[in-house]
């Protein structure tokens, strides 16, 4: 059985050295930004549906879901969507979300991180 070929974007970020060129998918910067994201303190998730919840129950989490990255020849735009914990406040929890996905992507790619649009798509009301 032929299988397609995967079609992935990827970004050079260093060419023309004398051992190759680096290359980044969009996907792992999608990744960088959902890892930065859930280090923030009442950030529950990112994404908001209930395929996403219930995956993550069973210790598998995408983290690339709810962010969508556009990277341009000399900046990265990132629009994603988060479930807050309920009793966080929402713009200081996503003002420490942007300014976490922004240092985490420029550090780790070298990147110029543009803009990090942050989208509250659900509160996540823990039972006790």
């Amino acid at each position: 059985m032929n299988k397609e070929p995967e079609i992935r974007n990827t970004y050079k970020i260093h060419e023309n050295g004398k051992i190759g060129e680096v290359q980044i998918a969009d996907e792992v910067v999608a990744v960088i930004a959902g890892l930065a994201a859930s280090e923030v303190k009442g950030v529950a998730a990112t994404g908001s549906n209930v395929t996403n919840e219930i995956v993550s129950k069973f210790g598998k989490k995408n983290l690339s879901k709810g962010i969508k990255v556009l990277v341009g020849p000399d900046s990265v735009s990132v629009d994603m969507a988060l479930t807050i914990d309920y009793g966080y406040g929402i713009p200081e929890t996503a003002k420490l979300v942007q300014e976490k996905v922004k240092n985490a992507i420029e550090n780790m790619t070298g990147l110029t991180v543009k803009e990090v649009n942050v989208r509250i798509a659900g509160v996540n009301i823990v039972k006790e």
